[in-house]
């Protein structure tokens, strides 16, 4: 009797632990802007920066709103935000379908393994000038992996932390897979909507992962402003419940605390 009243209680912690597995929490949300867009500094920081939430940024080098606004994103990094790697060119097969707006000098179906590896190593290399920062984390532009018909994912592990890929899926804390991290890109989503994804990130223990671009417009996949910001105000009202971190220190912490590789 006494030693299934002590199995019961060791089953009790366990379940109890495995409820707060996420850095003492039931689950972790990553909040990722791509693009480098005007309106991530002008509308998605500011609200962030008021609630005290750090997100991560995935910058191409050669985009405007990278190259005109050098400052504001040293600022934003020194603020806590995440400076994350999107390539210089933000290259896309334009082999595929629905892919006839890919530029032919950034098609990533006609580049050579050595162009991409060099454009993403020269973007880690301008990322460091505005925040000093060594690691990195990696988003594939469109969710592509190939060059061609070679996969360069084993090919940047050595230059990355982690890295974001783009299938619309929650993962638990012991099966992610590190270079390829999905996310649930987002595209006029209700902030109704955008909550329960996170109720099911909750109910679930689970890692989920935002991927926005335009926040209140200047892209054509967008989240309103309202919506935005209904679900960062939930996130705020619900902190000891869930971790809200960038990127890289959610993939860490899943190194450290797990199987996932």
């Amino acid at each position: 009797m006494r030693l299934t009243i002590v199995l019961m209680l060791l089953a009790s912690c366990c379940y109890a632990q495995n409820k707060k597995s996420w850095n003492g929490k039931q689950c972790a949300v990553v909040l990722t802007y791509d693009d480098a867009l005007n309106v991530h500094l002008d509308n998605a920081i500011p609200l962030l920066d008021s609630l005290n939430f750090d997100a991560t940024f995935y910058l191409s080098g050669y985009f405007p709103g990278s190259r005109n606004r050098l400052k504001d994103w040293t600022t934003a990094a020194r603020n806590g935000h995440e400076l994350a790697n999107h390539t210089l060119f933000h290259p896309c097969a334009g082999n595929m379908p629905g892919r006839s707006w890919v530029k032919p000098d950034y098609d990533l179906s006609t580049y050579t393994m050595q162009r991409l590896l060099d454009e993403v190593r020269m973007t880690n290399t301008f990322l460091e000038s505005l925040d000093g920062k060594k690691k990195r984390t990696f988003a594939y532009p469109c969710g592509d992996t190939k060059v061609g018909d070679e996969s360069y994912i084993d090919q940047i592990k050595n230059d990355f932390v982690s890295a974001r890929g783009v299938k619309s899926e929650m993962v638990q804390l012991n099966n992610v897979d590190l270079y390829n991290v999905p996310s649930y890109g987002i595209n006029g989503e209700t902030g109704e909507q955008l909550i329960a994804l996170v109720k099911k990130a909750m109910s679930e223990n689970a890692l989920l992962v935002f991927l926005f671009h335009g926040v209140g417009g200047e892209h054509n996949l967008n989240v309103s402003l309202q919506a935005h910001r209904e679900l960062l105000v939930y996130l705020k009202q619900h902190e000891k419940e869930i971790w809200v971190t960038p990127f890289k220190e959610a993939t860490e912490y899943i190194r450290k605390n797990s199987h996932s590789k």
